[in-house]
This record gives C-alpha cells, structure tokens and sequence, in this order.
C-alpha cells in the first residue's frame, strides 16, 4: 500500500464540491455496501443527509470504520481510484483522494467513539443514500469546543442546522 505525505487537503483541494463529494458518498457507500463493510458517515454531510438538503461547503467527507477493516477498504479505495494521502498531523485515521475530493476515515477504535453513534440509521439525499451516525451522537459531536476557528465556525452553522431537526 503506497503512502505519500501531502500538504494539508484544505491547503489544495478546492472547497465546496458537492456534486462531486456527494458522487463519492454514493461510490463509497455503494463500495462499502458491497462488500459488507460497515461505515457511518459523520461531519458536515452527515449533518445534510439529516437536514435533507446541502447546508454549506465542505472540505471533505468523513466516514467513520472499523481499524480492522482499513486494510480491506484500503485495497477497494485503491481499485477505485482512490489514492492514500494521509496528513502529517493526523490522528485516529488516515485519508485518501480521488478527483479533487478527501475523503477521511476515521478509526472508531482509535478516537473517543460513542456508544450510540454507530446507530442504523441510514438516509438519503439528492437520491445518494447513506449509513450516518447517529443524530444525538452528531449533535453533540458538533456541539463540542473546537480550538480552530473555522472548524468552529462550521460547527456553529451545523449546530443552528441541527437544532431545527426533530430526533425522529
């Protein structure tokens, strides 16, 4: 498996795509579905997929997996295009790139995972399914302290985006 260092995503990935990040979501999902590999999408789109509609710009896609299964995942990411491109800070996870999009995977072993965040819940958005965390798991997730300030600033609008959902 190749790895590369790479500068920062935010620092050379165009921001914003979302017909191509949310092609992603449904090539992962579908890729992941296939070969019974369980996920849940987490973050920005995850708070999308909840509210039924792109609410803003996103960087990446963060999906959250099972350490066991990177190695699997790793070699169908690979067949797919996708290129491993892990950041020299990162933590609890590791990235990879296809086309302009990020896509991180974050290990649920490896970070402070909550026990209700690995839910079945699964929605779709603009005809794209996917597996998602839990909402309460997501609410608080956002809700967080965050020490950057854009990630801060993110989270606030997705904070003020959750807050208009039932937990239905």
């Amino acid at each position: 498996m190749g790895h590369r260092i790479v500068p920062r995503a935010q620092d050379r990935l165009a921001p914003g795509r979302p017909v191509a990040q949310l092609a992603a979501v449904a090539s992962v999902d579908g890729l992941l579905t296939q070969n019974g590999i369980r996920y849940w999408l987490f973050g920005g789109w995850a708070v999308d997929f909840y509210a039924g509609a792109i609410t803003r710009a996103h960087d990446d896609v963060d999906i959250a997996v099972s350490l066991g299964d990177h190695r699997r995942i790793a070699a169908l990411l690979a067949r797919e295009g996708w290129v491993h491109a892990p950041e020299p800070d990162e933590e609890g996870g590791t990235g990879y790139e296809r086309e302009g999009v990020r896509l991180e995977l974050t290990f649920i072993e490896q970070v402070p995972w909550p026990a209700d965040a690995s839910g079945a819940d699964r929605r779709e958005l603009d005809g794209v399914a996917a597996n998602l965390v839990s909402l309460a798991a997501l609410k608080r997730g956002k809700a967080a302290p965050r020490d950057d300030a854009a990630d801060a600033a993110k989270d606030q609008a997705d904070v003020a985006t959750l807050a208009l959902l039932d937990e239905t």
